[in-house]
């Protein structure tokens, strides 16, 4: 397809905020909090932040490089650069699969609780809030709130680049940005918040470097990003060639990360100042936050607040990895866009219906066999091994395969940017960052 009849966004800021839509999702406002309360608090949080840097920037500049310069999915992109390597693409497009069978179920969780709330159902109930969200995920109503958000992204994935993707994107992002501000102003007022905020923001620096919390951080960091899925390649295909790439790769990773630490200043001071733990796994803000709630005035109308920023930062990410799908159904197998989007929802209805097929009343509201949960796997397959394994040949291939010209003109937008951080940025991606992500590989497995 030719760049001139090629889709793309509209403009500088709407590339950001499309690129920085599928970062900020439920990695940063779900996944995050959650990981952060299991492995220290703070700790987790400087480790996330130095991984961002060392590991996601340069990543993602490299899946900018190539999806630009090619202007084609992610496994187009690829093969159109060196033939064999195309198996990159193929893996991006399995951890984007991966992710759906699973994260739609968690987007129907929080699409729940915002309707529960704005009833105020959510409150009325006698049974405890735990007790609730067990026995919504053994109702039909947790596949009913699945489906229904796997039809919302598509009705969006169908319109296209332009008038689907790119305007979507437009409203949602400054949405999440307002309410959760507000959030975070709100619970700074709860008493004992303090105690929470020394959590989140004074580091056990014993703890921050273990081997558990770095190999965390770092899935955290791909997943959060999303990089090394087939994303920012595939977005990328939609960049115009005066987009600047390295702004739009810091500006990205800035606002993903304002997102994650304004989720944390929400979630646990509130956790704190009810006298609840940190460490509630993927349920936190299903059952502790509702909790918490209760205590405020007007309960219902914040809670609901908050689920419907949940399901806005859902929807900005789902829109991400079925576009990851959905182009490489239509650029490789020259299927229309309709035709594209209809088979990659179906797809994703099948994947959520298998895992919902074998569900039964645990926290993970996932499939259980002898013991473990199909949804921890999904989980930690994409976000621990897919993604962090195609970011590591990612720079593999930008640094060792691409040319060092072809990367230094899509940096520099063919010579028009000075690109003064052209060197630094070429040695991490050739050494710093691969070395990195193999010794921490190499680490979690217990070689070292």
């Amino acid at each position: 397809m030719s760049e001139q009849t090629r889709a793309s966004f509209g403009g500088k800021i709407s590339a950001i905020l499309v690129a920085a839509g599928s970062a900020i999702g439920l990695g940063s406002i779900w996944r995050f909090p959650y990981m952060a309360g299991e492995h220290g608090g703070a700790a987790f949080l400087l480790v996330y932040l130095l991984c961002v840097f060392v590991v996601g920037i340069p990543i993602m500049l490299a899946e900018f490089a190539v999806g630009r310069r090619t202007r084609m999915n992610a496994v187009g992109g690829y093969r159109a650069l060196s033939r064999p390597w195309r198996w990159l693409g193929y893996n991006g497009v399995l951890a984007a699969m991966f992710i759906s069978g699973y994260y739609y179920i968690v987007a129907g969780w929080s699409l729940e609780y915002m309707v529960e709330s704005a009833t105020g159902r959510l409150y009325c109930s006698a049974d405890s809030f735990s007790e609730q969200f067990a026995a919504f995920q053994a109702s039909p109503r947790q596949a009913l709130y699945t489906v229904i958000f796997i039809l919302l992204t598509h009705l969006i994935i169908v319109r296209g680049v332009e008038k689907g993707i790119e305007k979507a994107a437009k409203v949602m992002m400054p949405a999440l940005f307002v309410i959760l501000v507000i959030m975070a102003v709100r619970v700074a007022f709860m008493p004992g918040a303090a105690e929470g905020y020394h959590f989140f923001l004074d580091p056990d620096f014993k703890e921050a470097f273990s081997a558990d919390t770095i190999f965390t951080a770092v899935g955290q960091a791909f997943f959060s990003l999303s990089v090394g899925m087939g994303c920012m390649v595939t977005y990328a295909s939609y960049f115009k060639r005066d987009n600047n790439l390295t702004g739009t790769a810091f500006s990205v990773a800035l606002l993903t990360l304002l997102v994650a630490v304004l989720a944390g200043l929400v979630i646990f001071p509130a956790v704190f100042s009810a006298g609840l733990q940190p460490a509630e796994g993927a349920a936190l803000i299903f059952v502790t936050l509702p909790e918490i709630f209760r205590d405020m005035p007007f309960a219902a109308l914040w809670s609901a607040v908050f689920f419907i920023l949940l399901t806005l930062a859902s929807l900005t990410s789902t829109i991400s990895f079925h576009e990851v799908i959905t182009a490489y159904l239509l650029e490789e197998h020259k299927l229309s866009r309709r035709n594209a989007t209809r088979i990659t929802s179906a797809l994703s209805v099948a994947l959520c219906a298998v895992t919902l097929g074998f569900s039964f009343d645990i926290d993970w509201g996932g499939i259980k066999l002898d013991g473990i949960s199909f949804f921890d796997i999904f989980d930690y397959t994409s976000a621990n091994i897919l993604m962090p394994l195609g970011g590591l040949f990612t720079c593999i291939f930008a640094a060792w395969r691409m040319k060092p010209t072809l990367l230094r003109d899509e940096l520099t937008n063919d010579g028009s940017l000075r690109g003064r951080a052209f060197p630094l940025l070429y040695f991490t991606l050739r050494y710093v960052t691969p070395l990195l992500l193999i010794y921490i590989f190499v680490k979690n497995l217990g070689m070292v």
